[in-house]
């Protein structure tokens, strides 16, 4: 993982450089590589059909867009409350997951949820990630 020092107007967060003063507004644009995903677990492309199953309602149905160890992104054309905890049900490369999860944000159709601990989903989920990793770092274009 690299290092980023972020500049602020009213605080320095500090770590081993690169360093990124996000006061140049918009002398900064281009340069968002520089920045570090934060997240507990590195997400993989995955493109499944998933079925959700809020409390109290039918079920929606929509596909993948990425999946991590501790959560997935979805695409749903129905909308579910944010905060709300909902059953999944889909299959991946390893198997099949059924396991419940917390809808933590909203972007016009896109969900971002994280899954509540189910330790036979999470042994499902964590394999797969794994395979994920390995398939798509082979499909990465070499360098020049």
């Amino acid at each position: 993982m690299i290092g980023v020092e972020i500049a602020r107007k009213d605080r320095t967060l500090e770590s081993p450089s690169p360093r990124v003063d996000l006061s140049l507004g918009s002398q900064f644009r281009g340069y968002t590589n520089y920045l570090v995903d934060a997240r507990r677990h590195p997400r993989f492309s995955l493109d499944v059909g998933v079925c959700v199953y809020p409390r109290g309602t039918s079920v929606v149905r929509g596909h993948t867009v990425d999946i991590s160890e501790s959560g997935v992104g979805l695409m749903l054309r129905d909308e579910i409350p944010v905060g709300e905890v909902v059953r999944l049900e889909f299959t991946v490369p390893l198997g099949s997951v059924d396991v419940h999860a917390l809808v933590c944000h909203r972007n016009a159709f896109r969900y971002g949820l994280q899954f509540v601990e189910s330790a036979t989903a999470q042994d499902v989920i964590g394999r797969t990630c794994r395979q994920l990793a390995l398939d798509q770092a082979l499909k990465l274009p070499k360098q020049s």
